[in-house]
Order: C-alpha cells, then sequence, then structure tokens
C-alpha cells in the first residue's frame, strides 16, 4: 500500500512528532507508515483522514500486488 503521509505533513507544517501527538501514537509509528513499513489500522486511517481534512484514499493507495 501506498501512501503520501508525509506530503500531506508538509502541508499542514507537522512533523512526526506533531502528527504522533495529535493520534496519540509514536513518532516511530508514523515513520513506519511512511516507510510502508507498517499498515494502521482502519481507526488510525480515519484518525490521519481528519487530522488532514482529506479522505482515506486520498493518503492511502492500495497497489496491485497488495
Amino acid at each position: 500500500m501506498k501512501n503520501n503521509l508525509k506530503v500531506q505533513r508538509a502541508i499542514k507544517d507537522l512533523t512526526q512528532e506533531d502528527l504522533a501527538k495529535l493520534l496519540g501514537v509514536s513518532r516511530q509509528t508514523i515513520n513506519s507508515i511512511e516507510k510502508n513499513r507498517y499498515v494502521p489500522s482502519t481507526v488510525l486511517a480515519l484518525k490521519l483522514s481528519k487530522v488532514f481534512e482529506i479522505s482515506v484514499n486520498d493518503i492511502f493507495e492500495l497497489e496491485i500486488e497488495d
């Protein structure tokens, strides 16, 4: 699954730490999502959607091999 979380953070001028605090997760979790090492839960994906005020589909994209 691809994501554009890093781009969305830049648009909102948020660090990984800032975003992690808003979501109640660790900075390492945000880093792992951005590097495609971790697929977030549905709840976390929805929280990201709220923070960035865009749909989950605008943050995450399924790839053919998914």
